[in-house]
């Protein structure tokens, strides 16, 4: 075990098994202290959800916050007076309120109802980013982190910890794109820390990866150029052989070099995104905000191109446009679409033709 896991035991922070104590008491030879006085809180925490769960039989939402981690502080809401939509128009809260009741019907604290449900609501997040407005995803994000947070003390297998973090880990992740998205920067960081903390007590490195592309694509937005350069090879380094976060980080060194002006290590980059994504098929959900899909490719290279001032970026972004604008596989991408129309007014402008370009521009910065 690692040294904040012993540290958290010793201050009451976290809770662990009975194995856990038992291995305690033989090495520290106490003779069966230990596990009688785990059994004995056991016993007095079972009574105790015993008598909650006939007096509440409903579950009251104060209660899925915990004292255990703490999120930061909420942003405003867009405009007073207004409550959020859920990314279909549904309560955001009735979603949490069936997650708590279904599982407090499992014999276990969180059983793998539990556990399956989260994971599903936490892709199903992931992939309404691709179409729903940031100050809309972002409460239903947090409502969910907030149920998470109630349920790391509960007792659960060490798979059943592990699935949970990795969910918490992944939403983390999203809550903090949508923040960067809103342009909360101390919110931004404070998620992706903790999105990191719980990957790595589940020993997620793909979580850890896209941390690190994330910032990269933070930092480039905002013109530190090196410094993406830096995170998003570091993200290469963390990332899963194969998976979509290596994919995703390589292409963002890519527009990182573009941004350098370095037309040989751009050309390099994308080169390795193409052999990375030639043997991909499209996903089951191309909108999966985690998933690559290779469609996107054609976007990430026009882009880079684009910035990099290669004339070839104009028939790049003008397949992209046309491929997003029949919204494959049925949903929206209108984020690509207005990014496609960005790239093309970079091409055209490079190409000597600011009408077209003011006009590509002006559309992307009216489709709201």
């Amino acid at each position: 075990y690692g040294r904040s896991t012993i540290a958290n035991v010793e201050t009451g922070r976290q809770n662990v098994s009975r194995a856990w104590w038992q291995q305690c008491d033989e090495i520290l030879c106490a003779n069966g202290t230990l596990i009688e006085g785990y059994d004995q809180v056991a016993n007095i925490e079972q009574h105790y959800r015993r008598q909650r769960a006939l007096s509440a039989p409903t579950p009251p939402s104060h209660l899925l916050m915990s004292s255990r981690i703490e999120p930061p502080a909420r942003a405003a809401p867009a405009s007073a007076g207004v409550t959020p939509r859920a990314p279909n128009g549904a309560d955001p809260d009735a979603e949490v309120q069936a997650l708590e009741l279904a599982r407090r019907i499992e014999a276990s604290d969180v059983g793998d109802g539990t556990l399956s449900r989260l994971d599903q609501a936490t892709d199903r997040l992931a992939m309404s980013y691709a179409g729903t407005p940031p100050a809309e995803l972002l409460p239903h994000v947090r409502r969910h982190l907030d149920y998470i947070a109630g349920l790391v003390d509960a007792r659960m297998t060490l798979t059943g910890r592990r699935r949970l973090l990795t969910a918490g880990g992944w939403l983390s992740l999203l809550a903090a794109t949508l923040h960067i998205d809103l342009r909360h920067g101390a919110a931004a960081e404070a998620w992706l820390v903790t999105a990191e903390q719980m990957a790595g007590q589940a020993g997620h490195a793909e979580i850890v990866a896209w941390c690190y592309e994330t910032r990269a694509w933070n930092v480039l937005t905002d013109g530190q150029y090196r410094q993406a350069l830096a995170l998003s090879q570091q993200a290469q380094a963390t990332a899963p052989t194969g998976s979509s976060a290596l994919i995703q980080a390589t292409a963002q060194e890519g527009r990182a070099w573009a941004r350098l002006g370095r037309p040989p290590e751009t050309r390099a980059a994308l080169n390795r995104v193409a052999q990375l994504v030639s043997d991909l098929h499209t996903p089951e959900h191309p909108e999966h905000h985690y998933v690559y899909d290779p469609a996107k490719a054609v976007s990430y290279t026009a882009t880079t191109l684009a910035w990099v001032g290669d004339p070839a970026a104009e028939e790049f972004a003008r397949t992209a446009i046309a491929e997003l604008a029949v919204a494959p596989g049925g949903v929206p991408r209108p984020r690509r679409i207005a990014s496609a129309q960005i790239d093309l007014a970079l091409a055209l402008l490079a190409a000597d033709k600011p009408d077209e370009a003011s006009a590509e521009v002006l559309a992307a910065i009216t489709s709201g």
